[in-house]
């Protein structure tokens, strides 16, 4: 089944599979099954043509893959356009949202752990 150009897996419920689609998360798949009228715990192999036109359409009403991705992508340019503390750390590579960097952000800043002395001098002995 093939949902915006996802294929959505068949071995998986469909409140699962759903997500597959960017911009369908667990909250959005059970409001869309739910809206369609089918059980959630459905795998999805297991949907009739009708079922399945009716869940298309239910995606389609929503702004997801594509479009979504544009948007999101624009207003991250629109902040780096604009100058803002925001924008400057996502050209940057650190984390936008005022976590700490002197500890953690280790995937945002792509950098491994690296393990420090104890910062005192070992005296040596002659």
């Amino acid at each position: 089944m093939r949902i915006v150009g996802i294929n959505i897996p068949e071995e998986k419920h469909l409140n699962i599979a759903l997500t597959a689609v960017y911009g369908i998360g667990r909250a959005r798949a059970e409001d869309i099954l739910k809206e369609a009228s089918i059980e959630p715990m459905t795998m999805a192999k297991d949907l009739s043509e009708e079922q399945e036109t009716l869940v298309r359409k239910k995606v389609e009403s929503y702004v997801v893959e594509g479009d979504l991705r544009r948007s999101v992508a624009g207003d991250i340019k629109r902040l780096k356009d604009l100058q803002v503390i925001r924008g400057y750390r996502h050209s940057v590579g650190l984390p936008v949202r005022g976590q700490r960097t002197k500890t953690n952000a280790r995937t945002k800043r792509q950098g491994g752990r690296k393990t420090m002395g104890s910062g005192r001098v070992k005296l040596q002995k002659k």
